[in-house]
């Protein structure tokens, strides 16, 4: 949810990020509705407490029809309060003064570019040519035992993808990270209190007879785990690290990246979520440091790759900030992205009901981050093809080899 206050007070401002953002939402028909709510809860509250005065002086029958006029200004009252709580869901984030306006993605700013792309002297293969080589894949089995974009992963890079999740994990709990395995399956309340719902439905695997949800990242849970719960101050910074599998449908992608590892539907992760005190200073320099994390991935991995600020046309409903790192990938002949680094402020705190005391023992919302530190098979793409060799062996970065017996190659 939106706090309405800071709406009010910063009315303009906020109707032209719903702009920006390509929202069409009638703010002032949102703020006549909770103002209504407002005057009609007042009207109640007053109605019930002479209903109460009248029932003292035992005056029954005065008493008796106001409960019907109560009743039917309740049942009123419902009507808007869930006409109202609906628009809120839709009413997005305000944006960090840094992000750029832009109409596309096209309009996505780049900070930087760490590392040369490799200039191969021979003919490169792609990811998939580079594991049938090796007999490290099977999606054939897979999409007769599953369906499309489905995969067995064998040998080395079953062994590889789960040295990257290791020593990603491993890097996280160095720095103090809480580490976490989370449930994969949650309540409708998670995918709405983090942001995924409404809009998300389509893409998100239902499990009907139990009415639970698949999740897309285990930023879901993770975000989740304090919901409803009053945090002390001295708790946060809240640091968490998971690994989980995840799910999605990929719906509107039909006929896009269909070859290959690049979009699938079960995937690895490792993310990182932070839960900070109601400081907006203090969100930016945690974003920037979320975003070394992954970076620092990256590097030890000797994957090139960029940072993109993301523009108001590319921020989602609930992002407060946005940063992509895109992965130099050969076979594309462009750089794609891999991870997402996100402030949200209060955005999710609020669907969540997450409040912390602070020192003076006012009750506020906390701020929330995340970042994924590591996802694969996507990254799986661009670490094979920029470290092969002219013969097809792959080269292990330096990092991973003691999870794969020291071995300095694949192949």
């Amino acid at each position: 949810m939106i706090d309405l206050n800071k709406v009010r007070e910063n009315l303009e401002e906020y109707k032209k990020v719903c702009k920006l953002k390509g929202i069409k939402l009638d703010v002032d028909v949102i703020l006549d509705l909770d103002d209504k709510r407002k005057s009609m809860q007042t009207k109640i509250d007053n109605l019930k407490f002479q209903q109460k005065e009248l029932a003292k002086k035992q005056d029954y029958d005065w008493a008796k029809a106001l409960k019907w006029d109560i009743q039917s200004k309740e049942e009123e009252f419902k009507s808007n309060v869930e006409k109202l709580d609906k628009l809120l869901l839709q009413m997005p984030q305000f944006m960090s003064s840094e992000v750029p306006e832009g109409d596309s993605e096209e309009d996505n700013v780049e900070v930087k570019k760490v590392w040369e792309i490799p200039s191969f002297n021979f003919e490169f293969k792609d990811h998939i040519e580079l594991m049938k080589k090796h007999d490290m894949i099977d999606q054939e089995r897979a999409v007769k035992l599953s369906w499309a974009r489905s995969y067995f992963l064998k040998w080395d890079w079953a062994l590889l993808e789960n040295a990257l999740m290791q020593y990603s994990l491993d890097l996280m709990v160095k720095k103090w990270f809480t580490p976490f395995v989370v449930p994969n399956i949650v309540n409708t309340s998670c995918l709405t209190g983090t942001g995924y719902f409404p809009g998300g439905e389509d893409d998100a695997y239902h499990m009907e007879k139990d009415d639970k949800w698949l999740i897309g990242t285990w930023e879901i849970p993770l975000t989740s785990y304090h919901s409803g719960e009053i945090l002390n101050h001295d708790e946060l910074p809240k640091t968490y690290a998971a690994l989980s599998s995840c799910y999605r449908r990929e719906a509107g992608t039909y006929g896009k990246d269909t070859a290959g590892l690049y979009r699938v539907h079960q995937f690895q992760k490792v993310e990182q979520v932070i839960i900070l005190p109601e400081d907006v200073t203090l969100s930016d320099e945690w974003h920037q440091k979320i975003l070394k994390n992954a970076e620092e991935v990256l590097q030890n991995i000797w994957i090139p790759y960029r940072l993109l600020q993301l523009c108001t046309w590319d921020l989602a409903l609930w992002k407060y900030n946005s940063h992509d790192l895109e992965c130099w990938m050969p076979s594309r002949n462009s750089y794609w992205e891999t991870h997402s680094a996100t402030s949200f402020l209060d955005f999710q705190a609020r669907r969540l009901n997450l409040r912390y005391r602070d020192e003076d023992w006012n009750i506020k919302y906390c701020y929330t981050l995340n970042n994924t530190v590591i996802a694969s098979p996507r990254i799986l793409i661009p670490l094979i093809e920029n470290n092969q060799n002219a013969d097809g062996k792959i080269k292990i970065p330096e990092v991973l080899r003691k999870y794969m017996w020291d071995r300095e190659y694949i192949g």
